[in-house]
């Protein structure tokens, strides 16, 4: 008799590996065939965990999106620090490192997103939780409501942009050049 916590780190697997897939072939690569290959287990291991793959894509859109909203609440989680050293704590955690397998499950849900309602609304969630969590950040550090919505705007696109541009730069002056955009996202209101 297998115990609960066992089939959930087996369904764990099968969405961690469609999830891998997804950022290296798209939500189009995302196929059980595929994943029972990679995962060197046979189709019928899928099936005892999901119906079909519409069950998996979904329990894929699930893990994704309550996995980033519980990391910006963890991350701007204040603990002692004051809103301006968490904004620049988050700024070198998402730009000193680039986590090149999570901004390519980003960037292919992303584009999944372009053409299906569930994963819109994931995406929409997602980006409601890090804007408003961001804001929350900018508001403790006195910016007023409007503005600090629109600094969590800017710092999005700050975050987002920067792990796509420049990245032919040397590191030292890419580096330069992130830490001089970070200082504008930094700057007291006058």
């Amino acid at each position: 008799m297998t115990d609960g916590k066992s089939e959930n780190r087996k369904s764990e697997t099968w969405i961690e590996a469609g999830l891998a897939e997804m950022a290296r072939t798209g939500i189009e690569g995302v196929r059980v065939e595929v994943l029972a290959k990679n995962l060197g287990v046979t189709k019928g291991g899928f099936y005892r965990r999901f119906r079909d793959r519409a069950a998996l894509l979904e329990g894929m859109l699930q893990n994704w999106r309550a996995g980033r909203i519980a990391a910006i609440e963890r991350q701007t989680s204040l603990d002692g620090a004051t809103a301006r050293e968490r904004l620049r704590a988050l700024i070198a955690l998402y730009s000193e490192r680039m986590n090149t397998e999570g901004m390519a499950v980003e960037l292919a849900i992303r584009q999944w997103a372009r053409s299906d309602e569930a994963a819109a609304t994931a995406v929409a969630g997602v980006d409601a939780a890090r804007l408003q969590n961001v804001g929350q950040l900018y508001r403790a550090a006195g910016l007023p409501a409007e503005a600090a919505d629109a600094q969590a705007f800017l710092f999005y696109c700050f975050i987002f942009g920067q792990s796509l541009l420049f990245l032919e730069r040397g590191p030292r002056k890419r580096a330069q050049l992130i830490a001089k955009s970070a200082e504008k996202l930094l700057e007291e209101e006058k």
